[in-house]
């Protein structure tokens, strides 16, 4: 192609952008639509006592209830039942595809209410010394069997498979559970072959079809196996009267996977959930009006409190729950098929959007450039208030990824770890509709800070959610002072958990003397109110001359970086700096990698000294604009081709480094860096 031509095309390109932005101008101005809503995104949060801040919405009064008639789960799906008008409760979809089919709400209930007459007809007692153990992917048995223990004060206990075999038994065991209800044959048979080292298990209920494996077995241990059916059956013959818990009664008992030591078993009330719950209730309002015609797409673990609250929030209003296949790849079909309303998500999956959007951008100058021109026309409507999906850019360049979404969807919800500023605003403008980050843990039942409605600005958690206030407390070790609007993130409130299950001493360690969850997560309050979590308590350690490093801080500063998806950064105290694993971002490197003669696949790249030479000053760039001291940066770096995840062992389910378990797998590799540096 000669000059004349290249010209031509990008003037012709040129005029292009201009038609398209003079026409987005012209349509832009015909149309705005502003977000109300009560707090001003300036002023997000009211202190109500020296150090203590809380939501404008409610100030010094703690939210406990959003509902009067709905203060317990069982009252909440009661409540469900009159709202939905007997409407689609819950959606199931053939494995090979086709439409949801939808189970009322009245046949869910009746099902409830066999299954755990069933329950009691086999010996359980309505009460919360009776622990039923689930361990199941999302369907419908897990609801029904969850709203069952709600009806007759029983207690769910979780179990999901990223614990491991190990972990399970150790839950069974503590917990002393005789009763476990599986989805599967094969899941119930690795219970069984472990049952010896179970004695308290009695009981395997078992949701699909029962294997001559898994009676043969079980016979050997005396342990009843039986289908969930046969418990509704039993059931439907003996009905029994509703046994209502109390707000303050035990609800749930939720075992955190942790990065090191055996699981936790976080003990949470119905008043902790329902308050967590009704909380977004307050502060999305304004947003998702909760009616029987609302969708939620099921796929993120139910063993998880973040999934749980979000399914109580759907039943409590008599909303629509839609169960994925159980297989993540075929998600994206679920999602067509169902057109959820209400999308809860976490940052893996926005961040993979987002990697493909700009993967497809990169192959094209034109392209690229109206990408561009898109993101920030529409980020101008985001800080004015606005958030759309019919302005010319949705057509344009959006519109495919809202219609791959379903085309439906009102609310995004994402959580359980940080999501970067451009992913966040990127999908604020590509979906339409409001995204909305929250900042959380199990034992504070979920959520703790929420970002508000009409929140344009990333890099944030938010206000305190209604049902908690929060203040920051000193860490000095590492010069971090209230005094400064910086501390250790302290929580209290009505969703705050009633203790570790029979661990009365990491209990006292979780609270202080006034009865402050100490969350481990270092915060900073903004100029505006918010919330911005930037450090972690823990982890920390010494270096040979002395110093303290707090790992976690330099991730997230290095995370920043476009060459960069993960790191890990490691040290001890016989050595006098810091090294880093970085995982390198595929699209940005793979760019670099073609523009500079290598081999355009990750195990390529991650070979190229010199892409390593261009990452280690990237970041050391970014740790010296943030204020990294000379000793905190990493000196060396090793490029590692597959992401950390829960299914190598590097990250716990809920997506946070186990940096027990990272330090052990590369343990040679920065020993290795440190040989290199002859150290």
């Amino acid at each position: 192609m000669n000059i004349d031509q290249r010209t031509a095309i990008r003037i012709g390109a040129a005029v292009t952008a201009t038609a398209i932005a003079t026409g987005a101008y012209m349509y832009n101005r015909r149309r705005r639509d502003d977000l109300k809503f009560e707090v001003d995104t300036r002023n997000q949060t009211v202190e109500i006592s020296p150090g203590v801040r809380a939501c404008p919405l409610t100030k010094e009064e703690i939210l406990n209830y959003y509902y009067e008639d709905a203060q317990t789960l069982y009252e909440s799906f009661q409540r469900g039942i009159k709202a939905s008008s007997n409407g689609p409760c819950l959606g199931t979809r053939a494995p090979d595809g086709g439409p949801y089919k939808w189970s009322s709400y009245q046949e869910i209930a009746d099902r409830v209410h066999a299954f755990g007459s069933g329950l009691l007809e086999k010996g359980l007692s309505a009460n919360t010394e009776s622990l039923i153990g689930l361990y199941s992917i999302n369907r419908e048995e897990w609801v029904v069997a969850e709203q069952a223990c709600n009806r007759y004060s029983m207690v769910v206990v979780p179990l999901y498979d990223t614990l491991g075999n190990d972990a399970c038994a150790y839950i069974i065991n503590q917990t002393e559970m005789t009763t476990v209800v599986c989805d599967k044959a094969a899941k119930a048979q690795l219970l069984l072959d472990g049952a010896e080292k179970m004695p308290s298990l009695k009981r395997i209920i078992i949701m699909d079809d029962i294997s001559n494996n898994n009676q043969e077995t079980a016979s050997k241990h005396g342990i009843e196996v039986v289908s969930f059916t046969q418990i509704e059956e039993v059931g439907k013959e003996n009905l029994k009267e509703a046994v209502p818990p109390k707000p303050e009664d035990l609800c749930t008992i939720s075992y955190t996977s942790g990065t090191t030591g055996d699981p936790k078993g976080v003990m949470l009330s119905h008043r902790a959930m329902v308050a967590n719950v009704s909380s977004i209730f307050k502060i999305c309002g304004v947003l998702f009006d909760c009616t029987p015609d609302q969708t939620h797409i099921s796929y993120l673990p139910l063993a998880h409190m973040f999934e749980r609250c979000c399914e109580t929030f759907m039943l409590m209003s008599g909303c629509r729950i839609g169960f994925f296949r159980g297989d993540v790849r075929k998600l994206p079909d679920d999602i067509m098929a169902l057109k959820p309303t209400m999308f809860v998500t976490v940052p893996r999956l926005l961040n993979r959007l987002y990697d493909k959007a700009m993967h497809t951008a990169a192959s094209s100058w034109i392209k690229r450039n109206v990408l561009n021109l898109a993101i920030s026309r529409k980020e101008a409507e985001l800080k004015r208030g606005i958030s759309r999906r019919d302005s010319i850019w949705d057509k344009l360049v959006f519109g495919k990824i809202q219609e791959s979404m379903g085309g439906n969807v009102k609310l995004v919800l994402t959580g359980s770890a940080p999501l970067s500023d451009k992913v966040l605003t990127f999908c604020r403008v590509a979906f339409g509709c409001p995204v909305m980050e929250g900042y959380g843990q199990t034992e504070c039942t979920a959520g703790v800070s929420c970002t508000i409605p009409g929140e344009s600005e990333p890099g944030h958690v938010g206000c305190p959610l209604p049902c908690c206030h929060i203040k920051l407390i000193d860490v000095p070790e590492m010069e971090y002072f209230a005094k400064d609007d910086k501390g250790e993130i302290c929580v209290k409130g009505s969703s705050n958990f009633m203790g570790y299950y029979k661990d009365p001493e990491r209990t006292a360690e979780a609270f202080d003397e006034d009865g402050w969850i100490r969350t481990g997560d270092i915060g900073t309050w903004l100029w505006n109110g918010a919330l911005k979590v930037i450090d972690r308590r823990k982890h920390i350690f010494k270096l040979a001359q002395g110093e303290y490093i707090a790992p976690e801080k330099l991730e997230n500063i290095y995370t920043r970086s476009g060459y960069v998806q993960q790191v890990f950064v490691d040290g001890n105290s016989l050595r006098p700096c810091t090294v880093g694993v970085v995982v390198p971002d595929n699209v940005s490197c793979k760019k670099w990698a073609a523009e500079n003669g290598v081999e355009p696949t990750i195990q390529e790249y991650c070979k190229s000294e010199n892409l390593k030479e261009l990452i280690l000053k990237d970041i050391t760039e970014l740790g010296k604009e943030s204020g990294l001291r000379s000793f905190e940066q990493v000196k060396a770096i090793h490029l590692h081709p597959e992401l950390f995840s829960a299914e190598n062992g590097l990250l716990t389910p809920t997506f946070k480094s186990k940096r027990p378990a990272l330090r052990k797998y590369f343990h040679d590799v920065t020993e290795g860096l440190y040989e290199s540096m002859k150290l």
